[in-house]
C-alpha cells in the first residue's frame, strides 16, 4: 500500500520557480511537474506579484514530492538546508554533480557538497558513506573523513581505499 508523503519541502525562489521544478525534474528519474497555480488578484497589495506569474509549482523527483514557490527576493538558499543525493557508484556521483552544476554561478564546496544555480546546495554522497564513517573502527573512520576533506566531488575509490587504510 502507497503511502502519502507527510512531508513536502517548500523551495522559495524569486520569480524562477517553474524554470527550477523544470530543470530538476530534468535531471532525476521518474521526476515530473505534477501542478503549476498562477497568482491572481487578490493579495497583490502582499505580495506585489503580476496577475497570472507563476505561484506555486509542485513537483517529483525520484518520487518525492517539492513545492516550489515564487515569492519574491525576500529570502536566498543558504547551506543551512541542503539535499542529500545517495549513489551507488561512481558513475552516479559524476552524474548528478555534472548536472547540478551546470549553469550560472555555480560553486563546487567541500566534502561533495555543491550549490547549484539557483543557490540550493546538495550533497552528492556514495550510499555507503555513513558506513565508511560509522564502522565503529576510530582509525578507519579518521581515515576517511581526512581523505574526505581533500574532496569536492567525492571519489568513491579513494574513500573506499582510505577505508581500507591504502594510500590514496
Amino acid at each position: 500500500m502507497m503511502t502519502l508523503q507527510r512531508i513536502t519541502p517548500c523551495l522559495w525562489f524569486d520569480n524562477q520557480a517553474e524554470e527550477a521544478a523544470r530543470f530538476y525534474t530534468g535531471i532525476f528519474k521518474n521526476s515530473k511537474v505534477t501542478q503549476i497555480s498562477h497568482y491572481g488578484g487578490a493579495g497583490q497589495e502582499v505580495h506585489g506579484q503580476k496577475p497570472g506569474s507563476v505561484m506555486i509549482v509542485a513537483f517529483e523527483l525520484d518520487g518525492h514530492s517539492f513545492t516550489a514557490l515564487n515569492g519574491g527576493p525576500a529570502f536566498k538558499f543558504n547551506e543551512a538546508v541542503s539535499f542529500q543525493v545517495q549513489c551507488d557508484t561512481q558513475e552516479e556521483i559524476d552524474h548528478y554533480w555534472a548536472l547540478l552544476s551546470a549553469g550560472g554561478d555555480v560553486k563546487a564546496q567541500q566534502c561533495g557538497w555543491l550549490k547549484d544555480k539557483y543557490g540550493a546546495s546538495w550533497q552528492i554522497v556514495p550510499r555507503t558513506m555513513g558506513d565508511l564513517m560509522t564502522s565503529g573502527d576510530a582509525a578507519r573512520s579518521d581515515r576517511v573523513m581526512a581523505a574526505m576533506l581533500k574532496m569536492k566531488k567525492l571519489n568513491l575509490a579513494a574513500l573506499n581505499q582510505a577505508f581500507a587504510g591504502q594510500p590514496v
